[in-house]
């Protein structure tokens, strides 16, 4: 489970940091990375750096105002289910 947070934290990073990049690259006009790209990396892990992201850089707001927080709570729930399940497990598992 230790590996999994851990995992966890450095998608979000990045994520939050590729956010950043498109950015600074938009500003800039420069060839920027590919909406398909950024929601693909919100979706496998990446929800809180994107939600972070676009907050605090005020980016990809009007084009995806609620799918960010939508793909958040679906991985909030799924994460919650692994960690009752594990603690159901370690905990439980010898009662059964």
């Amino acid at each position: 489970m230790k590996a999994f947070i851990i995992l966890f934290i450095i998608f979000n990073l990045i994520t939050f940091f590729m956010f950043g990049i498109d950015k600074l690259l938009a500003r800039t006009s420069r060839k920027r990375i590919s909406e398909k790209t950024l929601m693909t990396m919100a979706m496998v892990g990446g929800s809180v750096g994107a939600v972070f992201a676009q907050k605090l850089f005020r980016h990809k707001i009007r084009k995806f105002p609620f799918i960010l927080w939508i793909i958040l709570v679906m991985q909030f729930v799924v994460f919650e289910a692994i960690w009752n399940y594990q603690f159901i497990q370690k905990f439980c598992g010898s009662m059964l």
